[in-house]
């Protein structure tokens, strides 16, 4: 029997998801499937679309598996537009000429950018943010330029102005309302994430309405208001919301609903029954939805119906959504209006804000920044999935500062909102046999979209194989039967010194790129010599091998310490001339230490050789180690400064320089509480006071940004020392490989409170040989610059190819701004 023609017109995200389930569901057995894709390249991730400049590349991105869907029986046409569709023929007619029949028809064409009808929006320099296209166009204008903008403060363009951050332009946002994401967060949320925006230097413009776009045919020059205000810009980047792309639909004579988009009802079925829609270009009961996860609810439902598999029908889909954006997790859920009650919990200092909607006591809806802990939860409680417990007032506390709340998920909540997989999913998954996080993936879905539910997976999953009595194995990897910090205690009893001592007495096979680098930090954590030296060399990763970072062209970075950002001139000079003679990149680093980018390997003991003859040292921006220690400039110079910053800061610096540890680790001391060495988003940091120092513990920036937990107060400087020293030690002792100090000191059992007991109250008998660990550390650091110099047979780790040491490979360079890099 012949099979019968289906046509699905758009590649995107949700297009897609359809053809994925239709394939899975087997309708590739009764149905003839055509994909028709506007794009030259097949569907990828758009929610991720600003990775491209920071790094992802187009298969990073690609959701479609080409070859093998055309095996199961699917045609793909990329790179062709359907220009009409014939609804009483039953045909759609392509640009290359061709007309399609179908029985049934899919439109999944999306949505497309909105632009304001503005003056002056068609001038070279102002762009879309839509497609991988839209992306090329905009780093490809970039180059060369230094200030960009971007309209509208929604989702979408704080995506749009991270993808400008990415590329290193002073970048604005503007935005008509007076808050960022202004359908998404209430003022005191958009507040709080208004604060870590401006953090990042990305400078936000509210009540702005654009009258006119500025410049000529050679580009853009700015935005004028209708106050006669501009402001000065050499990119535009539109993103003020997104319009359903209908218009095939409505020249074909079918229902379009009053704000847009193709009136759909339950089955997903337009005024046509031979037409479907799905996406943002369905109007769905007036609704018309602008996230992926309803798009993705809409292609499982019609899926079902095609196949025949199920009559499932499409009664909505929640908005509740968890995101990120600049690296800071925020989440909304619920139907929650300013006419609720509220319990709120808002912290300015550490960028928090959290709001729980409540009616007659029952959880509602609700928005956090900087902290989603429990969001499944509170969806699920809004969605009326579980009840509010009574002390909802506990629940909006921040993790580690409410006390235990045990909150059993129903199956029914959702743990992956990309992908529509619930609780149940996943303990069913456990429950028949997956007992990894891989194979959930591939049984499930879970964690395969944005891939933000992946820590509350990984939770879940070892709590079930608990309960299922299946042992949650903690062993460092396949060679190793011990955890990290039972293998740093038996490397630390018996003294071992080389690899082959650790693996032969602890281990079995021939290692991996787990547990090397892990027993190479180890050994180099305890002092054990030269980092390259004997059988230590093949344990370290590329980083350390060449003892400088491998930049995106294959060169390496030169960063020498200085400590407490304190340069003479003279050493300021030599840098100079050094980046100058071998025409390298420089940058002024956040940490206050300067970049020099670009150096080929067989240059870098030539360079170190200059830097070390200018009285620095190596920064070990290579290493898992301590890299900065951060001030400002403290009582010597600000009128406002109640200590010697920099003098605390250089003396840390010079203690802890050199400290191998399971993760980097950064520090920072401001001379009073202004915080201008932003002290309190540091693994260890230090604010002045009138009496001595204040100690935060267990911050960090990055990806998930953390504020530390004051440890102690008025410290005098010996106090500091000391209990600073055992927290590192203890820290490099017990702490699981590439565990940050936040997340180890939020896995101790009793966290904050319990550290104390360790290091002030000296609970474990640990304080004395803590103390000497870190002094046996203090007497034996030696700059790994200047042990390689020494030793001219160790500079023979610094050539490009074994075989043949004189030959070097010559990396391709442009010119921007005055200064090379890479092509």
């Amino acid at each position: 029997m012949a099979r019968r023609p289906l046509v699905i017109i758009g590649n995107g995200m949700v297009g897609q998801r359809f053809v994925d389930e239709f394939v899975r569901a087997g309708g590739c057995e009764v149905w003839d499937v055509t994909v028709i894709g506007e794009e030259p390249v097949a569907a990828y991730d758009r929610v991720a679309l600003s990775s491209v400049f920071d790094g992802a590349t187009t298969a990073d991105l690609n959701l479609c598996d080409v070859a093998g869907l055309q095996d199961a029986g699917v045609a793909f046409r990329f790179g062709q537009r359907v220009e009409s569709i014939n609804r009483s023929a039953h045909t759609v007619l392509v640009d290359s000429g061709d007309e399609l029949p179908y029985e049934h028809l899919v439109i999944a064409t999306g949505s497309a950018p909105f632009v304001p009808p503005v003056v002056g929006s068609d001038l070279p320099g102002c762009f879309v943010y839509r497609t991988l296209d839209d992306l090329e166009l905009i780093g490809s204008w970039a180059k060369g330029r230094s200030k960009g903008v971007v309209i509208g403060g929604g989702l979408l363009g704080l995506e749009a102005a991270n993808a400008l951050d990415h590329l290193g332009l002073e970048t604005h946002v503007v935005e008509m309302a007076d808050r960022l994401m202004p359908q998404q967060l209430d003022p005191a949320a958009s507040s709080m994430l208004g604060r870590w925006i401006d953090e990042l230097g990305v400078t936000c413009h509210f009540d702005f309405a654009t009258a006119e776009i500025e410049g000529s045919s050679d580009g853009v020059t700015g935005l004028r208001q209708d106050s006669g205000d501009v402001l000065d810009c050499e990119l535009v980047v539109f993103s003020a919301g997104i319009r359903p792309r209908h218009q095939l639909a409505e020249n074909a004579g079918l229902e379009i609903g009053q704000r847009g988009g193709i009136v759909v009802d339950d089955s997903l079925s337009t005024s046509d029954p031979a037409i479907s829609a799905i996406g943002e270009v369905a109007c769905h009961r007036d609704m018309l939805y602008g996230l992926v996860g309803p798009g993705y609810r809409m292609a499982e439902a019609l899926v079902g119906r095609l196949s025949g598999n199920s009559l499932r029908e499409f009664t909505g889909a929640s908005l509740s959504t968890k995101l990120k954006l600049f690296g800071v997790e925020m989440a909304s859920f619920g139907t929650g209006t300013e006419a609720d009650d509220a319990v709120v919990y808002s912290d300015p200092l550490s960028k928090i804000h959290r709001r729980l909607s409540l009616r007659d006591g029952v959880v509602v809806g609700g928005v956090l920044v900087g902290d989603v802990s429990g969001y499944s939860a509170f969806d699920a409680m809004a969605d009326g999935l579980m009840e509010s417990p009574a002390n909802v007032a506990q629940l909006v506390l921040p993790e580690g500062l409410g006390g235990p709340v045990e909150l059993e998920i129903p199956d029914s909540a959702q743990i992956c909102s990309c992908n529509n997989v619930t609780y149940g999913d996943v303990r069913g998954a456990v429950g028949a046999g997956c007992r990894e996080i891989a194979s959930l993936k591939t049984g499930t879905a879970v964690g395969t979209g944005c891939g933000g539910c992946l820590p509350s997976v990984a939770k879940l999953l070892n709590e079930n194989l608990e309960l299922l009595g299946v042992e949650v194995s903690t062993a460092l990897c396949e060679h190793f039967a011990y955890t990290r910090q039972e293998l740093f205690g038996l490397i630390h009893v018996h003294g071992h010194s080389t690899w082959a001592e650790v693996l032969n007495a602890h281990g079995y096979g021939r290692g991996c790129d787990i547990c090397r680098p892990t027993v190479g930090s180890i050994l180099a954590s305890m002092s054990t010599g030269y980092v390259l030296d004997g059988d230590q060399a093949s344990l370290q990763d590329t980083n350390d091998h060449a003892l400088a970072n491998m930049q995106n062209n294959g060169t390496y970075s030169v960063i020498p310490r200085v400590p407490g950002g304190e340069i003479t001139p003279e050493q300021l000079i030599a840098l100079g001339e050094i980046a100058r003679d071998f025409d390298l990149y420089t940058k002024i680093t956040g940490g206050q230490r300067i970049d020099l980018l670009g150096a080929q390997l067989h240059q870098l003991p030539l360079i170190w050789e200059r830097v070390i003859e200018a009285g620095l040292e190596s920064g070990h921006a290579y290493g898992k180690a301590l890299r900065t220690v951060k001030s400002c400039v403290g009582s010597t110079w600000c009128r406002y400064g109640v200590q010697d910053s920099v003098a605390m800061a250089i003396r840390l610096e010079l203690r802890y320089r050199g400290l191998r540890s399971p993760h980097k680790l950064k520090s920072a001391v401001s001379g009073c509480a202004r915080e201008c060495a932003e002290a309190m988003s540091k693994d260890f940091g230090i604010i002045a006071t009138e009496a001595g120092w204040n100690l935060y513990l267990g911050g960090n920036g990055g990806r998930v940004p953390r504020h530390g937990e004051l440890f102690a107060v008025d410290l005098s400087d010996d106090d500091l020392i000391a209990y600073l020293d055992r927290y590192l030690m203890f820290y490099i002792r017990t702490a699981d490989r590439l565990e940050r100090t936040s997340t180890w000191i939020e896995g101790l059992d009793g966290g904050i409170g319990y550290l104390r007991s360790v290091i002030i109250d000296d609970s474990l008998g640990l304080s004395e040989e803590l103390e000497a660990d870190m002094a046996r550390h203090v007497a034996t650091y030696e700059c790994e610059w200047s042990a390689t110099l020494k030793q001219p047979d160790r500079l023979e780790h610094f050539v490009e190819f074994v075989n043949a040491p004189d030959v070097n490979s010559t990396p391709i360079w442009i010119r921007e701004r005055g200064q090379n890099v890479p092509a």
